[in-house]
């Protein structure tokens, strides 16, 4: 969320940046309501000073036995007292539209975000590894032999409809050690702390991190009124959420393998095929909160950390600054991880690493105690995919796939499988 004070003081700067978004000038709707509530604010304590100046002479009146007087004081005070209600209606009217406008304006850019429409005119950082040779034609990970069995998608939709899938076998036991090497690499050498986070969250987690109240139609919510999360970013980032931290404590860096749930609503007909794009899914998600002056510093090191599983599953990807017309809603600058999907002959999405600045914080107020004293600021987040697991799963099928139709497991991966080192065509590791 914006801070009014800063748009009071920069209008032109305000509205500058979010044109960078495609949108239009939002600060003379904002600043009339700032306007109107502090003008409310305003009468409302004048209207309070003449109605308690009032009611002291009520008394007065009474005791020199000046009727009239004292009528027309009391009347005064009640006239008063209305219009205050009047007025404090109006403030809270205007504050509450004041708010809800400010969430629903999305976060302002770096300046080293690169203009541009949609993910085309995202530009490439760097490049790592080259895509293998192949000496037949690639299959897609779920025409692959060794997955016919273990990655069954007729089962799923029988139980929960489309886009579902029920991993079973090899497959299933491969997807549970690349959680637990992702897990066990960013806490052993990245130095984050492991969390086993809550998957249901109340409504104000979704707020606090921007997936509400814009975005409700992406997730899903119980009838309880509890929200599926759509990554474990909503309650790792919200443990700060009221909190004033010492300056000392920071930065707090998390950790955590969750389900995750989206309902994918405006992707209708995108990667039906295969488990690319699914309405539940796995993810090890880390979560950094820091000081303003060290989140850029920040950002870097967790995109390296996200880059370093690739690198050692010995994947081929491209890493990604994403442009004004393809970034998210609450995101400063974010770094698009992309690795090579052989069978699709392109780089896909694999984690998304995104430096938020201190919007989220507004929005959950968190803080933090500077060193030298002074004033409490808001702590900045940052959030990442460390990876997510089944799109590294297809990654790892689709480039480590034999002319057989079994699939060698990167070196590794094979002390979390037994010492196996292939997924046979049948879907055994062997």
């Amino acid at each position: 969320m914006h801070d009014i004070r800063l748009i009071r003081d920069d209008p032109a700067a305000f509205d500058a940046a979010l044109s960078r978004r495609g949108l239009e000038p939002q600060s003379p709707h904002l600043l009339g309501l700032d306007t109107e509530r502090r003008q409310a604010i305003t009468q409302a304590e004048e209207a309070q000073a003449a109605a308690n100046a009032a009611a002291k002479q009520v008394g007065a009146a009474k005791a020199r036995g000046d009727e009239d007087e004292f009528q027309r004081l009391r009347a005064e005070v009640a006239e008063a007292k209305s219009r205050i209600a009047d007025l404090q209606a109006v403030a809270k009217d205007r504050d509450a539209k004041l708010t809800q406008a400010l969430m629903e304006l999305p976060n302002l850019l770096a300046d080293d975000v690169p203009d541009g429409a949609n993910e085309d005119d995202n530009v490439e950082l760097r490049r790592v590894g080259a895509p293998r040779n192949f000496d037949f034609d690639p299959l897609e990970h779920y025409q692959l032999p060794c997955v016919e069995t273990g990655m069954d998608f007729e089962t799923a939709a029988k139980l929960s409809g489309s886009r579902f899938v029920l991993l079973k076998g090899g497959v299933a036991r491969l997807h549970r050690a690349l959680a637990q090497f992702m897990l066990d690499t960013h806490v052993d050498e990245h130095g984050l702390t492991e969390a086993n986070a809550p998957v249901l969250v109340r409504e104000e987690m979704m707020v606090g991190t921007g997936q509400l109240p814009k975005f409700g139609e992406d997730s899903y919510q119980t009838t309880n009124g509890w929200w599926l999360i759509p990554t474990a970013e909503v309650p790792l980032t919200n443990t700060v959420g009221g909190a004033t931290l010492e300056a000392s404590a920071l930065p707090l860096r998390y950790v955590a393998h969750t389900p995750c749930f989206r309902s994918e609503a405006g992707s209708a007909g995108r990667d039906t095929s295969g488990m690319l794009r699914q309405h539940q899914f796995e993810k090890v998600e880390m979560v950094s909160i820091t000081h303003p002056d060290e989140s850029d510093a920040e950002h870097a090191r967790m995109t390296q950390c996200a880059e370093t599983i690739l690198d050692k599953l010995e994947l081929p990807y491209r890493t990604v600054i994403l442009c004004t017309g393809d970034i998210g809603f609450g995101a400063i600058r974010t770094h698009d991880i992309e690795v090579w999907l052989p069978g699709q002959n392109t780089y896909r999405e694999i984690s998304s690493v995104s430096t938020c600045g201190a919007f989220q914080a507004r929005r959950m107020n968190a803080r933090f105690k500077p060193e030298g004293g002074g004033k409490p600021d808001f702590v900045h987040t940052l959030n990442g995919s460390g990876l997510a697991v089944g799109r590294t799963l297809i990654a790892v099928l689709e480039n480590g796939q034999q002319a057989d139709g079994s699939v060698a497991i990167p070196a590794v991966l094979q002390p979390y499988l037994g010492g196996r080192t292939v997924l046979s065509a049948t879907g055994d590791l062997n």
